[in-house]
């Protein structure tokens, strides 16, 4: 990197996480449009090879929408305790450069390499290894951006992918940002790209020229935000001590349900997920919510809290069918169920069995 003080910040993607572990697995689909997920009517693609982006396809696209895009698209049903052990694997290759990891998902991460541990040259040099590690013990591939900043270097990882990577050096990363369309950037979402194109920000260049005052009138407290990316300007630290807030599981029906006995066993379900999760984590809550969305597309949600956590299986079924029948029965189909837990308190699994349940 060009500044001795600035920090060094890595961000690794794995490259078609989901389908390239299943492409690594089963020979045959190397080379093959995958999706992983289910070709149901209400099936969703929940990843895709390249091949299929080729056509496309792409996460969270309707299975039907899909095959239509490529009919000989290959759907594999997802196996995420593969992925999580895969995921450990790779973890473990990043925790040999620094205590300074902040995952955000099983597949991408955030390293702070400043302090250098290893003794290697360049942040550069750094992420090749990492790479090159992450290919000989996954056979998996990885792409990385590196950079002095989190927002840049999370750009730069998309610059070369797959399995490549791009540097943002201080000397480059304004004007860089000021090249790219404000729609490759964090906290930049469809509504919000629309709404800056209607006011002429297509680019980091339109969006450097607008003043503060003008951003805090048209976005309000995330003016402050758009001003300083569009400047090469992030602040945030690499966190590894990041809390997760939530916890969640949600199905689609195969069809609008009406009858109530059906949608209680979905929530149900959707709760023993979330469970076997809190256990795992070790990670307990207090808010119970659960969404339902309608064959409309209308989405309502009923959320509890209490002073004590939710702290067994039973306690969060009961919390979460009681939360159902308040919006039971229905004369509108039911298109989809969810349960989150929120409100985390990280407990010992041989004491949370003794607090009091839910309810």
């Amino acid at each position: 990197m060009a500044s001795l003080t600035a920090r060094k910040i890595i961000h690794v993607d794995m490259d078609a996480f989901f389908a390239s572990v299943e492409q690594r697995d089963d020979p045959s689909l190397r080379g093959k449009p995958v999706a992983v997920g289910y070709a149901a009517a209400r099936g969703v693609v929940a990843a895709a090879s390249y091949e299929a982006r080729q056509f496309g396809v792409r996460s969270a696209l309707p299975s039907v929408t899909a095959l239509r895009k490529c009919p000989d698209l290959i759907f594999v049903p997802p196996r995420f305790d593969v992925y999580k052990a895969v995921s450990g694997q790779i973890h473990a290759i990043f925790a040999d450069y620094t205590d300074l990891i902040q995952p955000l998902s099983l597949d991408e991460a955030y390293l702070d390499i400043t302090a250098n541990r290893r003794g290697i040259e360049t942040a550069w040099k750094t992420a090749k290894e990492i790479r090159a590690r992450i290919f000989a013990e996954t056979g998996l591939t990885a792409s990385a951006g590196i950079s002095y900043n989190k927002f840049l270097a999370k750009l730069a990882s998309d610059q070369r992918k797959p399995n490549g990577q791009f540097a943002v050096t201080p000397d480059m990363g304004a004007a860089w940002v000021e090249t790219l369309p404000v729609t490759r950037f964090h906290g930049v979402g469809p509504v919000t790209a629309r709404k800056m194109a209607s006011l002429g920000i297509e680019r980091g260049a339109d969006l450097r020229a607008k003043s503060l005052d003008f951003l805090q009138q048209h976005f309000g407290s995330s003016a402050d935000w758009y001003y300083g990316i569009a400047r090469g300007i992030d602040e945030r630290p690499v966190n590894p001590d990041r809390e997760r807030k939530s916890s969640g599981s949600e199905t689609t029906f195969d069809r609008d349900l009406i009858d109530g006995g059906e949608i209680e066993e979905g929530v149900l379900r959707q709760a023993d997920d979330v469970w076997a999760w809190c256990e795992r984590a070790g990670e307990f809550g207090r808010t119970v919510t659960v969404k339902v969305k309608y064959g409309d597309f209308q989405i309502v949600t009923r959320s509890r809290t209490q002073p004590s956590v939710v702290a067994s299986r039973e306690a969060l079924r009961s919390a979460s069918q009681a939360l159902i029948r308040s919006v039971l029965p229905t004369a509108k189909g039911i298109r989809l169920v969810g349960v989150t837990v929120s409100n985390f308190e990280r407990l010992l699994s041989e004491t949370a069995s003794e607090l009091p349940l839910f309810g």
